[in-house]
């Protein structure tokens, strides 16, 4: 015979977190701790009910009695910000736009460049991995390929725009396999 569930003291608590709950996860700490006390489950029928595993179901009773009675300080809450994120969403696109104010009117965007810019507006250094992660979570996209680089040097042929020209023109158009 299985012992009966206790935790009738968080009984009236558990319930305003069931009227409360925003999430799933609150949701069901909230039927955890109701369950077994009201309509009799085992820890078994609660699990199944729930759908989580009977170990997890008894840790969420147990810490949900714990930070009820104040033996434990509640978890914390998820803040708004999305995971590693740098900034909110609407601050990112606020210092996008700052920084790109050049290429609104048809300015060639270099991120490399950018990079130094957005930190300074963060305040905190990011990879530049982050800005380009930050350019795609907002629509921002490369739409023309880059035909040079952006310091050109003398050194490389293709770094002249004259010999860059001759040599599309005379290209073979397919080339013959020897």
């Amino acid at each position: 015979m299985a012992r009966p569930a206790s935790g009738r003291e968080h009984l009236q608590a558990a319930h305003a977190l069931l009227k409360s709950a925003k999430t799933a996860d609150e949701l069901r700490l909230a039927q955890s701790v109701i369950l077994p006390l009201e309509l009799n489950f085992s820890m078994e029928q609660t699990a199944a009910v729930i759908g989580r595993s009977v170990a997890a179901t008894c840790n969420m009773r147990t810490r949900f009695s714990r930070v009820a009675s104040g033996a434990e300080p509640a978890p914390r809450k998820k803040q708004e910000l999305r995971n590693r994120a740098h900034a909110q969403l609407q601050r990112e696109a606020d210092i996008l736009d700052e920084v790109l104010s050049s290429a609104a009117t048809g300015g060639i965007v270099v991120v490399p460049r950018l990079k130094p810019a957005i930190e300074a507006k963060l305040g905190k250094t990011i990879a530049l991995s982050g800005v380009y992660r930050m350019l795609a979570r907002h629509g921002r996209r490369k739409l023309a390929p880059d035909t040079q680089h952006p310091a050109p040097s003398t050194q490389h042929p293709k770094d002249d725009p004259q010999k860059r020209e001759d040599w599309e023109k005379n290209s073979p158009a397919t080339w013959v396999k020897s």
